[in-house]
């Protein structure tokens, strides 16, 4: 086995190393959304292009506010868009927010302390100081500073910030082409009649949903018996259509699991067992060229393991940078006996820390449900209440 650090290295290379099979297309920024910006983003202005009001008020020079007793003629009227005159000495001008300050102004006094009665405005002098509530031209950027760099994975901030740069389109690369497959002779489609011996497939939707959220095309094979000719068929068409296969199921060593063996066949295994729990049978290999990665069958374990192995893999392959999950630091509420491998536990943070579920069962997956992220055992390491933990909440997956 090869532990999680090393697992994560080996798939971040691959996925680098292909990346520049990966194209690049045009896209209106709506649909830009959960894609990797393939080229950096550079102002081409400052944002905001002249000093403007932060808030609702009263503009003016301090100097003068200071000498007159902080009581000023209004000489005009500034609204959001309008181009205002220069001020002149010793007097106020009644400005909104994100209006343009007019030259000779360097203050804005909020309008709650403030008071108007005949054109003159009465400024508490104790609620202002000099500068306050004005944004400086390049408050937000400058002309040639680069604002987004390429292989940002872009969200909607990232979109708002683009639009702020007058910016319709963006250039992003093109989403990978992943084909989805499940092995087992005893998986059923959600929808059929269930028989003895069989279970309804659940390992497809739960990766269907995070590989949308990653910003994939999924090409859905479906369930494959657990036949070694059939699975070679399969991977075959698929090594010919997809950018990247994954599979879930049939990656043990019983006479049933012919994956590695038609792997071995039809390209190559690089490697097969990684020390975490649950999710050790994780296979990463190619078939005919395009990369492959198989996850175990266990509902969990997939979605462990797709977390943490199969989602920085595509990112790299993609482009993004920001592919590593930001744990915070809990304390365990619960106790979790010690083990050989290193282990993701399902749990729930609450004012207090993290609770852990009670049925931390690789089949159990009502128990991710339950709970808001994974709580990180060291191998070798048993929890006790009161520890401090790494907790990857789910949120960082997406």
């Amino acid at each position: 086995m090869i532990s999680r650090e090393e697992a994560v290295a080996r798939l971040r290379h691959a996925g680098a190393g292909l990346h520049h099979n990966v194209g690049r297309l045009r896209v209106a920024l709506p649909a830009a959304l959960g894609r990797v910006l393939a080229e950096d983003l550079v102002a081409e202005f400052d944002l905001p292009p002249a000093p403007t009001s932060a808030m609702d008020g009263y503009a003016f020079s301090f100097a003068d506010a200071k000498r007159l007793g902080f009581r000023l003629p209004v000489a005009q009227r500034i609204p959001a868009g309008a181009v205002p005159r220069p001020l002149e000495p010793g007097t106020a001008a009644r400005i909104f927010t994100g209006a343009l300050l007019p030259e000779g102004a360097d203050t804005v006094a909020l309008q709650e302390h403030c008071r108007f009665e005949s054109g003159v405005v009465a400024i508490d002098p104790g609620e202002v100081v000099a500068g306050a509530n004005v944004r400086p031209r390049g408050e937000d950027f400058c002309a040639g500073r680069c604002v987004l760099p390429a292989g940002r994975r872009l969200r909607p901030q990232e979109l708002g910030l683009a639009a702020s740069l007058g910016q319709a389109a963006l250039t992003v690369f093109q989403p990978l082409r992943v084909a989805l497959i499940a092995t087992g002779d005893e998986l059923v489609e959600p929808g059929e009649r269930l028989r003895p011996g069989r279970i309804y497939d659940s390992n497809r939707a739960t990766l269907r949903g995070l590989l949308g959220s990653w910003g994939v095309e999924v090409f859905d094979y479906g369930i494959v018996r657990d036949s070694r000719a059939d699975l070679a068929a399969v991977l075959a068409e698929a090594g010919e259509e997809a950018d990247v296969i994954v599979a879930t199921g049939g990656m043990s060593v019983g006479e049933e699991d012919h994956v590695r063996s038609v792997l071995a066949e039809l390209g190559s295994l690089e490697f097969w067992k990684i020390a975490v729990k649950p999710g050790k049978p994780f296979a990463f290999g190619q078939v005919d060229g395009a990369p492959f990665l198989g996850l175990p069958g266990n509902p969990v374990s997939v979605f462990v393991t797709a977390c943490l192995f199969l989602r920085p893999f595509l990112f790299s392959m993609q482009g993004a940078e920001d592919w590593a999950p930001r744990p915070s630091r809990e304390i365990c509420l619960g106790a979790a006996p010690a083990g050989s491998r290193e282990e993701f536990l399902r749990g729930r943070r609450t004012a207090d820390g993290v609770e852990l579920h009670p049925n931390q069962g690789s089949g159990v997956l009502s128990a991710v449900c339950a709970g808001d992220g994974l709580v990180r055992r060291p191998a070798g390491v048993a929890l006790q209440p009161g520890d401090e933990v790494e907790f990857y909440p789910y949120s960082e997956f997406y």
